[in-house]
């Protein structure tokens, strides 16, 4: 461990949790602190590089503390931890800023893995890849040209839109209400999302049955699989 390895602030109440993620996190080389409330999250999370957040606390719901957080204009990349019954309190937070979540029971490479995302996505906010490529897709978005194989595609505008969107945002879970704002400007509902999106599978999956490139959130919204990080080390 040393002073350039992403700091994660652990907000959970549960003992076993906190530890069960400490003793993961540190394995892998990153500098852990944790809370069990929204107050002492408030006071430890302006050193944190990136929050992994549970949505049920004792003194505040998780979406409280991340509305505060992005009210104050604080940018720090959050994961949510929840159960898998609570679909709707995962979208709310997203909704509300969230990079990404995690259902508990959760696996340590599975958490690892989002947590990496999520820290690129930081350091990238600034700058956006003109190429997108993961497992055959190449995404040129300067050219809007889109291949799979070496092979051209022809996209609708409206299929087109929706997979700059997902590029923009490659790795990270997108809801339903976030693609429909981007796409038409909130003019749209869910149906017609999930049609322009079976379309596109249609077009750049190998199998539209069994989908690679555009993952679905089941309840929440979708995913563009990016290649996972070959290094070993901590961070983006």
């Amino acid at each position: 461990m040393n002073a350039t390895s992403p700091r994660i602030l652990v907000v959970d109440d549960e003992p076993p949790i906190r530890r069960l993620l400490r003793t993961g996190l540190e394995s892998q080389g990153y500098i852990v602190s944790d809370a069990a409330t929204a107050a002492e999250a408030l006071r430890q999370v302006g050193g944190a590089d990136l929050v992994i957040l549970d949505l049920g606390l004792p003194d505040a719901t998780g979406q409280e503390l991340l509305a505060r957080w992005r009210a104050a204009g604080n940018t720090v990349p959050v994961v949510i931890l929840s159960s898998r019954t609570d679909e709707p309190g995962i979208v709310e937070a997203l909704e509300l800023g969230a990079d990404d979540y995690v259902t508990k029971p959760f696996g340590m490479r599975e958490l690892i893995a989002r947590l990496r995302t999520a820290l690129r996505h930081r350091l990238q906010a600034d700058g956006e890849e003109a190429v997108f490529q993961s497992g055959g897709l190449t995404v040129d978005l300067v050219r809007r040209v889109v291949q799979i194989n070496g092979e051209t595609v022809s996209l609708t505008p409206r299929e087109y839109d929706i997979l700059r969107v997902m590029v923009q945002h490659a790795g990270k879970v997108l809801t339903h209400q976030f693609l429909i704002r981007a796409v038409w400007g909130g003019h749209a509902d869910v149906q017609n999302l999930r049609v322009h999106v079976r379309q596109l599978r249609q077009k750049i999956e190998p199998d539209p049955q069994r989908p690679t490139h555009v993952r679905t959130e089941t309840g929440v919204g979708y995913r563009l699989q990016a290649s996972a990080p070959e290094e070993d080390a901590p961070g983006p």
